[in-house]
């Protein structure tokens, strides 16, 4: 594959996983869409980069705690909410829907119910809560790994899973994981995890974040027979949010 066609890829994948703006026509055709899962992880250290520019920026004129809650501002901003969208409506609908039909419909649903707002408020505390406990110098490096490790649990999880309606945004990815890709999403971050993160932290990071995207994956296949777009969502933000704590292990 030539360079400007991997490019359009990656575009594609900033397009579709963030609302940063790209100028031109990149990344909009089917083709790069349908492989840009490949650099979903690479677009997770990006977020996870201008969240530590915005940590580093805010910390010199307020404390610890706001500095992170700006850097996760940022974040959300950057992504426009969609993996937190995923995460309460993977909830709402796994919470009230009792067979496949009823789960999938509830996840369609653009209304958020009482179990996705409590579960909300619980992630997004449970990740400041984390971060704040972090020295201040390991909280950039730690939003650029968390978030590049949780996107790779995602996509793992796409590639493990048959997708579980008849169409949908996500479903193209589903078709272009085979294992050079897995091998090639895997390298494109574990260089930063391993040069920058002591080996114990990232031990226990890696475990954690993994286990919970794991324990996801298992009540997908069981419940619905798959994953949905809420489904990597949701899965993307329990991984970050325990590969946090799991760094506070060492």
């Amino acid at each position: 594959m030539s360079f400007m066609a991997e490019l359009e890829i990656f575009v594609a994948a900033i397009r579709f996983f963030t609302r940063l703006p790209v100028p031109g026509p990149w990344g909009f055709g089917s083709a790069p869409l349908e492989r840009a899962i490949r650099y979903y992880p690479a677009v997770g250290m990006i977020v996870g980069a201008l969240g530590a520019i915005v940590f580093f920026l805010a910390s010199i004129f307020w404390t610890k705690p706001v500095a992170v809650f700006a850097a996760l501002t940022a974040i959300i901003y950057t992504t426009g909410a969609i993996h937190e969208d995923g995460w309460t409506d993977t909830v709402d609908g796994f919470g009230g829907g009792w067979t496949k039909e009823k789960i999938l419909e509830i996840m369609k649903d653009s209304h958020v119910g009482s179990f996705g707002v409590t579960a909300l408020t619980i992630l997004l505390l449970g990740r400041f809560l984390a971060l704040v406990e972090m020295d201040l110098a390991r909280i950039p490096v730690a939003l650029i790994a968390g978030n590049a490790f949780s996107r790779l649990c995602a996509a793992f999880v796409i590639g493990a899973l048959d997708y579980a309606r008849a169409d949908g945004k996500a479903k193209p990815f589903s078709n272009a994981l085979g294992c050079r890709e897995k091998i090639f999403i895997t390298l494109s971050i574990a260089w930063f995890l391993l040069i920058f993160i002591r080996f114990g932290q990232l031990l226990s990071g890696v475990v954690l974040g993994a286990a919970g995207a794991l324990w996801l994956a298992r009540m997908f296949r069981r419940r619905i027979g798959g994953y949905t777009g809420d489904c990597i969502g949701a899965v993307q933000q329990i991984s970050e949010v325990l590969f946090y704590f799991g760094l506070l292990f060492s």
